[in-house]
């Protein structure tokens, strides 16, 4: 098996971008969803309510400050805000886990207002801010703005026979779907279909995953990500019928990086498209409801 591709989502549900190598910290990949929108509440808004924010294209500048720009090409660069530099704190939250994040500069937000919505722009400045659900880690794991867990995988086996049963299911509405459609981090060919749900430690290259749940899907699936258009029922209505697990739609499996011995401070290793990937652990230890 091997690792075909990487993807890094530099704000929360805005496009990606798709690097040859990428840098492994312990909440994800490096420069992934450490940027987010919220709300007046402070809740994180993601293309579930909001699929034009899928079209805002971003780019990360060596001093960390985020470029976005907008399909008619109207362009802002952020400076990263931070605590240090007395940049005000707000409290935000995702799937009901609340924590702080720096609040970028009103300029930024006037922007956003004007292209998006009213919402505001944060940046996570401490990334040990927010935990990993618990029930699926250990203390001190902790993830990005992400939605639970440092990283997503997935693999091309299994965007094959999900398209197989779509066409032979409804085949009036079958249009092979990309794996862009579930907005992994680390994509995997050569396994089988669906042989990830049994998967429960990993390497990829030199670095080691525990594998943490599998991931449960929403309307965001699809969303065409490179129009916005929301495009049907597929490919939630096969997945609810043929591979549901811990009682969702589920595709993909959620990593966890474990930190290498030689690792020094934050940086865990690099993953490069072409690393070698091998189970270390499998098993099961989640509940399959039907496949």
């Amino acid at each position: 098996m091997q690792l075909t591709g990487l993807h890094v989502y530099p704000v929360k549900s805005m496009y990606r971008l798709s690097p040859d190598t990428a840098v492994v910290q312990p909440w994800g990949l490096a420069g992934d969803r450490r940027w987010m929108l919220a709300d007046s509440t402070g809740r994180f808004v993601s293309q579930r309510e909001d699929a034009a924010l899928g079209q805002v294209r971003p780019a990360l500048l060596p001093d960390g400050s985020l470029v976005l720009t907008t399909p008619d090409g109207s362009r802002i660069e952020v400076p990263a805000p931070a605590v240090a530099s007395g940049d005000p704190l707000a409290e935000v939250e995702v799937w009901g886990t609340r924590f702080h994040a720096a609040e970028a500069a009103k300029e930024a937000h006037q922007w956003i207002a004007e292209h998006l919505g009213d919402y505001r722009l944060v940046h996570l400045d401490d990334p040990r801010a927010r935990p990993v659900d618990p029930d699926f880690s250990e203390p001190g794991d902790t993830v990005s703005m992400a939605d639970g867990f440092p990283l997503l995988l997935t693999t091309t086996a299994s965007l094959d026979r999900l398209n197989e049963l779509i066409a032979a299911d409804h085949p009036e509405d079958h249009r092979p779907l990309p794996m862009e459609r579930f907005r992994p981090n680390v994509v995997i060919a050569g396994a089988e279909p669906w042989a990830e749900d049994g998967w429960r430690r990993v390497r990829i290259g030199g670095l080691t995953f525990k594998v943490a749940k599998p991931c449960g899907r929403c309307v965001i699936t699809t969303t065409d990500q490179e129009t916005g258009e929301r495009t049907g029922k597929e490919p939630l209505r096969t997945l609810a019928q043929h591979h549901r697990l811990l009682r969702k739609a589920s595709f993909g499996q959620h990593l966890i990086p474990e930190r290498p011995a030689r690792a020094e401070g934050d940086v865990l290793g690099t993953l490069r498209l072409g690393d070698d990937v091998e189970v270390l652990e499998d098993g099961a230890h989640w509940s399959v409801d039907e496949r």
